[in-house]
């Protein structure tokens, strides 16, 4: 099942469980998929499941900084809103990859390519994104290829 058929189907089960909650996350998933698919390609065009993710993770991390921004300020039944909200999003990304899973990944494609310093971390960092295709952040990612750059 594609994970936007996915999402349609979870979005009618929440309608007749009125959870209001994931409903409305839904509701507003289904937006956002549908904004970036127009923005993409027109009005009757339709995602793929990476790029589905992509938003997916988009949408997950504007929830996280909610939180920080949340408790920071003291709020804590509004960060506890978004932490709901983030986890109903984590359901429909793909499983992450492990700290191990990475390392290799990352060593591996550095050797592939032929990296030996920092300023290779470009082609490094292309390469990769083809191969872990959204199952680790950027920001994470990065920093990995720099550790392993710099040893």
């Amino acid at each position: 099942m594609k994970l936007h058929e996915r999402i349609d189907s979870d979005l009618k089960e929440a309608m007749r469980a009125r959870d209001t909650t994931k409903l409305g996350v839904l509701r507003m998933l289904k937006s956002a998929l549908k904004y970036a698919a127009i923005a993409k390609s027109g009005a009757e065009a339709e995602l793929s499941d990476t790029e589905a993710a992509q938003v997916i993770r988009k949408q997950a991390k504007q929830r996280q900084d909610s939180i920080e921004s949340f408790e920071k300020g003291g709020r804590a039944e509004l960060a506890n809103k978004e932490k709901e909200e983030l986890s109903i999003l984590h359901a429909y990304l793909p499983q992450a990859m492990s700290a191990d899973e990475l390392a290799r990944i990352v060593r591996d494609t550095i050797g592939e390519v032929g990296a030996t310093s920092k300023a290779q971390m470009g082609a490094v960092m292309k390469a990769l994104q083809a191969k872990v295709a959204g199952r680790i952040d950027g920001k994470t990612l990065s920093q990995e290829v720099q550790k392993q750059l710099s040893s």
